[in-house]
């Protein structure tokens, strides 16, 4: 992705929070020399990889696959004894996050406004593919019973709970316009505990175009 392509994600994910009425940490609006100024005092940000995070999950294609993240709040074992964690997303849509599950976080997912956040869901089996099986999820402590693949769309204020191996992809419907998507989990670890059906890439490389506005969790040790 293009720095220039990020910088801007960033600055329309800011005025979409505010538009929601979603506030970020001071943190989450500073500049790379501020990032350098303050650096001594923002080590759990750094190892907790708290902030932005943009992907395009190696697709080339942001605006169909991809995701924008702010991570709020986690935690990490041996250091920070937070053991859960907190993300604010931006969903466009039809803009795809691709079938996934988690070996050991388990999550709810909440539409915290804005559009429609659609979810197709499959039953993970022995040797890590889809299972034809029925799911059976809790949608706000609602039991609901799908059929393997089956969508599932939650209006604003809805959220799912998923468990640990459950797969899931989810994107924003079209014509009701973009999803501001909340994220309430255990501890958050992006480099072990994704499994994606497919191959790809969940940090992209960047094409420096330009220099960065706003750091993401990948450039602290560049930048700050």
């Amino acid at each position: 992705m293009k720095r220039s392509e990020i910088n801007a994600i960033i600055e329309g994910a800011q005025a979409f929070f505010s538009e929601q009425g979603f506030h970020l940490p001071e943190w989450a609006f500073w500049n790379p020399e501020q990032w350098a100024a303050h650096k001594n005092e923002c080590k759990e940000i750094f190892d907790c990889k708290l902030g932005w995070d943009i992907t395009d999950f190696g697709s080339g294609r942001f605006e169909t696959r991809g995701l924008t993240l702010f991570t709020l709040r986690n935690g990490l074992e041996g250091s920070y004894p937070k053991p859960y964690a907190e993300k604010i997303m931006v969903v466009g849509e039809e803009q795809e996050t691709p079938f996934h599950f988690h070996w050991n976080k388990m999550e709810d997912i909440i539409n915290r406004g804005g559009g429609k956040l659609a979810f197709e869901l499959y039953m993970s089996d022995a040797q890590d593919g889809f299972s034809t099986q029925s799911v059976t999820v809790s949608v706000d402590g609602v039991k609901r019973t799908l059929k393997a693949g089956e969508r599932l769309v939650l209006d604003s204020g809805s959220s799912l709970s998923l468990p640990q191996r459950l797969y899931h992809r989810f994107f924003a419907v079209k014509g009701y316009g973009k999803v501001m998507c909340g994220e309430v989990s255990m501890v958050n670890d992006d480099d072990s505990d994704n499994r994606f059906k497919e191959e790809l890439g969940r940090f992209p490389a960047i094409d420096e175009d330009v220099p960065p506005t706003r750091l993401m969790v990948g450039d602290y040790r560049r930048f700050a």
